[in-house]
């Protein structure tokens, strides 16, 4: 089974976009065909970016984090990585590394254009629906 940790901007467009792709892909981890792992500070952004960006009420922001912190195994990453300029997606990077993940999967140009990390794949939306 493969190790997957999403970006944040998977959540979003998974909770934004019933029936789009990033929902497509967070059922797979709902259902149990991959293993998805999260942290606490990619949670964190989650919540602010759906409460600020999105404007969403605090019991529904309250409610789509604990159903992600139910799905997916929540990790305390103890490494510290600076590899790419924006610091959220350092904390993707953390999280991969700690959970042994297989992919990350993004849409953030910053961390596909990595490629790989630490022989993790990153790999946008298309290509983690194409694979799984």
């Amino acid at each position: 089974m493969k190790r997957v940790v999403f970006d944040t901007n998977i959540y979003i467009s998974a909770f934004i976009t019933p029936g789009g792709r990033g929902e497509t892909a967070y059922q797979r981890a709902v259902d149990g065909s991959i293993k998805l792992y999260s942290s606490v500070p990619i949670l964190t952004e989650l919540a602010r970016k759906l409460q600020d960006k999105f404007k969403w009420e605090s019991d529904r922001v309250k409610a789509a984090v604990r159903h992600v912190a139910a799905v997916a195994t929540v990790l305390k990453p103890s490494e510290r990585i600076s590899v790419v300029a924006d610091e959220p997606d350092n904390r993707i990077l953390e999280c991969a590394v700690a959970g042994n993940a297989d992919m990350v999967v993004t849409g953030d140009r910053h961390l596909l254009d990595l490629k790989t990390y630490e022989g993790i794949e990153i790999v946008t939306l298309a290509v983690f629906l194409e694979r799984t």
